[in-house]
């Protein structure tokens, strides 16, 4: 069961840490780079950092929940300041292998989601999926018990409602969780962004894998319109909201624009990955969770 799970924290990264390492990376530079700046570009970022980086959250944990199973389910916890209004549990796409998609919509945004006031916890992969999540396993009754121990904890870290956050292919892991885990176990509320929507193809759509009617808890969607991503586009998004007919509250946040795309159309640095959109879209986001 969730509760009987051990956890062992593993780092501590001080806020003005992780700004200046975000910025050796942003630079090319660090244990993970980015793609590398422009020097134009990058100078423009160490002047916002000196005068809007210092956002209101207090750190990060790295977190090793073991479970009776023997699995071992990581996460980052990044902490407001002050009592948290609600708590996040985000679901990066590709992989899921957070050393590998740090670029990711989420997880470059969650100490902005901090900001905001909210306890966020950045799941990582669970130990017996080193390599990686494809669909079926994110879509899995396995997957979702892994999950439970990190709802659990952060129900017993702070008491306020519980999130589910997943971007791209992270959706189909929030959307699981969010049908799987129920009374008292699950979730208080799901956000989906750039959820996947694929037409064709070798991995299943998220209602191949669950009921999205299941799920009974209120939704947001949120997708750019001028999303590229072929598993992503706009256009087939409305199929899969009216499948989330159980939704006592359900809304779509739809934006356009962005920076010139970095990536390919399916990652991070593209209009998949709000980028430079981020502020507007978690400000909207964290607007209709606190409106609920």
């Amino acid at each position: 069961m969730a509760s009987q799970a051990a956890a062992r924290t593993i780092s501590f990264t001080p806020p003005a840490m992780k700004h200046a390492r975000m910025l050796l990376q942003a630079a090319g530079l660090g244990p993970h780079p980015v793609k590398p700046l422009g020097a134009c570009r990058f100078f423009a970022a160490l002047l916002c950092c000196a005068f809007a980086c210092p956002l209101a959250f207090a750190g990060e944990t790295r977190i090793e929940l073991h479970l009776p199973s023997g699995i071992t389910q990581p996460f980052i916890l990044t902490e407001p300041q002050g009592a948290p209004v609600a708590s996040l549990v985000l679901f990066p796409g590709g992989s899921g292998i957070v050393a590998r998609t740090g670029q990711n919509f989420l997880l470059r945004s969650r100490a902005q989601f901090a900001a905001h006031g909210f306890l966020v916890a950045a799941v990582d992969v669970p130990s017996n999926h080193r390599q990686g999540l494809n669909a079926m396993i994110r879509g899995s009754e396995d997957y979702a018990r892994d999950i439970a121990p990190v709802v659990a904890a952060l129900r017993q870290r702070a008491k306020v409602p519980v999130w589910l956050v997943g971007t791209s292919t992270g959706t189909i892991s929030a959307a699981s969780v969010a049908a799987r885990l129920q009374d008292g176990e699950g979730a208080d509320g799901l956000v989906m962004t750039s959820s996947f929507v694929p037409v064709g193809g070798p991995a299943p759509p998220i209602p191949a894998l669950i009921d999205p009617a299941a799920i009974r808890i209120a939704t947001l969607f949120v997708h750019n319109k001028e999303d590229a991503c072929g598993t992503s586009l706009f256009a087939n998004l409305a199929p899969l909201i009216a499948r989330f007919s159980s939704a006592p509250r359900k809304a779509l946040i739809a934006v356009e624009g962005g920076l010139p795309p970095e990536s390919d159309p399916c990652d991070a640095l593209s209009r998949h990955g709000y980028y430079g959109i981020e502020d507007q879209v978690i400000d909207r986001i964290a607007a209709w969770i606190k409106g609920g």
